[in-house]
């Protein structure tokens, strides 16, 4: 039946969980899930609890063939299956193939040590897997500490994945939003560029038909400086775009400065308040067994009094006895009296003695409640400050892990701002190298058109000399613009400069920091180890008063015991004594008297 199921559910693409607990599937029914784990793609968990299905080799083997080829499943139970160090090696090898399993219990199986190991081995390479349940299985627990951490670093991995991604998907966003920015600049650029064309060109067509030679060598010059200053505007706003996200960089970086010294800040202020913490539950600790101590002398000591009550009552005892030898002839004649004195006195001390009993046990019960109360509360304790310290732990490992991701980032954004620096650099020197060139080619063509030119003007004296005035006026021009380009390019030298050196500063700045990084990284070590030192310290303390309260309970066993002993030998001595009354009681004179009446 479940093979069937199962050959339905390959093809099926709605289900999402299935659960077949306490099924028991054999050989056939496992091969059926192995062929679903390989076909089926919608199905993200899987409850197989109570099936024994570590009991058939083969079948589990092609199971986990299965769970190796799935990509889509997340969640496997396999809770009382009957599976051994053979399976759980096979399901390692599994789960170092999967990629998409993020949670798998196996607790209540037989894995032990060589299965514990061989799944501790399969987490060095899965790195999606994040939590992974293996009570009830023999395995030691330093294998399952290590289990724990893995889990905790697969954990500490996704997250750091998924902050990455998001923080690309930000970058990328800025990145389209500076590209569509600079097109819409150059687009506008461009058309203005053209309206200034179209004025030049009107301007040229006014006065083309006066003079046609001069005109377009003109026309020419002109294209070419409005080209120079099209591109000159085009490395301005270049040159503030770096500026900016120079400026921008830094800004984070400060940010960034001020939260590590926060986050510093507050992780000592914690560790001082747990110190001190610590501090006053050990105090609490001490005086309770202090006052533990004193409760165990002062039974002590009323046992002491107990004990030498009954020296006293033995004391007593023999006393009588002498005195019954003594007075034989004073029995004979009060033995009425003797006996109704004897009874009263058997009445009190049996009084007595229950008295005794009830005040014992009481104050027995009332010790042991209070030892178990005490002990309560110190393991109450114990498993506090354990929990403590494992938050401490994963507060540390938080701590070091972000720090880590934060130093990685930045020392790959600096990367990127010195790449991005020396591209520009290289790209605006290539370009000044072109305009020098270009430059010069125009001034040695403006240089031949001004020879021609001359000889036309000389030819033409006669005929135009307000046309040889407009010649001088626009070589003036000539002559401003050139300045102008000039200067232009001494002042992109000086912010290239500038920039250099914000650039250098930045890079020093940067340097500082790490030495201010490692500084803390050896504070935290330092921190770690004090921590370190201080649990082992509570651990032994904590083991020593263990010892000594399991000395002070065996004592009061032994003592319980003598007094127990004691009492017996005090009953057993009363009824001797009052055998022996009885027998001389009898067989005195007095007793057969009596007997007679």
């Amino acid at each position: 039946g479940v093979k069937l199921l199962l050959h339905g559910l390959c093809s099926n693409t709605t289900v999402k969980s299935l659960d077949l607990k306490g099924n028991n599937l054999r050989t056939m029914g496992a091969e059926a899930l192995g062929k679903l784990l390989r076909q089926n793609k919608s199905i993200r968990s899987l409850i197989l609890e109570w099936n024994s299905l570590g009991v058939w080799e083969e079948g589990f083997s092609f199971f986990c063939q299965g769970l190796g080829a799935n990509s889509f499943l997340q969640r496997l139970d396999l809770r009382n299956n009957q599976i051994n160090h053979q399976g759980a090696g096979e399901l390692a090898m599994a789960l170092k193939q999967n990629t998409s399993l993020q949670e798998l219990d196996l607790r209540w199986n037989n894995i032990g040590l060589l299965g514990g190991r061989a799944l501790l081995n399969c987490l060095h390479s899965n790195k999606t897997l994040k939590r992974l349940e293996l009570a009830g299985n023999n395995v030691p627990s330093d294998i399952l500490r290590a289990v724990e951490q893995a889990m905790d670093h697969n954990q500490d991995r996704q997250t750091i994945l998924s902050e990455t991604q998001n923080r690309v998907y930000v970058l990328s966003k800025e990145v389209l939003s500076l590209k569509d920015e600079k097109t819409k600049q150059f687009l506008d650029l461009m058309d203005a560029i053209d309206k200034q064309r179209e004025e030049i060109a009107r301007s040229g067509r006014m006065s083309a038909a006066r003079v046609s030679q001069l005109q377009e060598a003109l026309d020419e010059q002109h294209s070419i400086m409005n080209s120079l200053k099209a591109k000159l505007q085009m490395t301005e706003a270049a040159l503030a775009l770096s500026e900016q996200k120079v400026h921008d960089l830094g800004e984070l970086l400060n940010a960034t400065k001020q939260e590590q010294n926060i986050m510093t800040e507050r992780h000592f202020t914690e560790l001082q308040q747990q110190k001190q913490e610590g501090a006053d539950r050990e105090g609490k600790l001490l005086r309770d067994l202090s006052a533990a101590s004193e409760k165990n002398l002062l039974l002590r000591n009323e046992v002491d009094e107990l004990e030498k009550k009954c020296k006293v009552q033995q004391d007593q005892l023999f006393q009588v006895k002498q005195d019954l030898t003594n007075t034989t002839a004073e029995l004979k004649l009060r033995a009425v009296q003797a006996e109704e004195r004897l009874e009263m006195e058997k009445r009190r001390f049996k009084q007595s003695l229950e008295d005794m009993e009830s005040l014992r046990l009481k104050e027995v019960d009332h010790m042991t409640q209070h030892i178990e109360a005490s002990e309560r509360s110190m393991q109450d304790r114990i498993r506090r400050l354990e929990a403590i310290r494992i938050g401490l732990e994963e507060e540390l490992s938080q701590v070091k892990a972000a720090a880590l991701t934060e130093r990685g980032q930045a020392e790959e954004e600096l990367i990127k701002v010195r790449n991005q620096a020396r591209l520009e650099e290289q790209q605006r020197l290539e370009h000044l190298e072109e305009k020098l060139r270009l430059m010069t080619e125009s001034w040695d063509e403006a240089q031949n058109c001004c020879l021609k030119q001359k000889q036309m003007v000389a030819e033409a004296q006669a005929k135009a000399s307000q046309l040889s005035l407009h010649a001088d006026g626009l070589r003036r021009r000539l002559e401003e613009l050139q300045q102008d380009l000039n200067s232009k390019e001494e002042e992109k030298v000086t912010e290239v400069n500038k920039v250099k050196v914000e650039l250098q500063e930045q890079i020093g700045h940067l340097q500082a920091e790490r030495t201010a990084q490692e500084g803390l990284r050896e504070k935290i070590a330092a921190l770690e180890r004090q921590l370190k030192v201080l649990s082992s310290n509570h651990r032994e303390a904590l083991l020593d008063k263990e010892g000594e309260i399991a000395m002070l309970l065996e004592k009061l066993r032994m003592k319980e015991a003598d007094i127990s002993r004691m009492r017996e030998e005090e009953a057993q001595r009363a009824s001797f004594l009052q055998n022996a009354i009885m027998a001389y009681v009898q067989g005195s004179p007095l007793g057969t008297q009596s007997s007679r009446k």
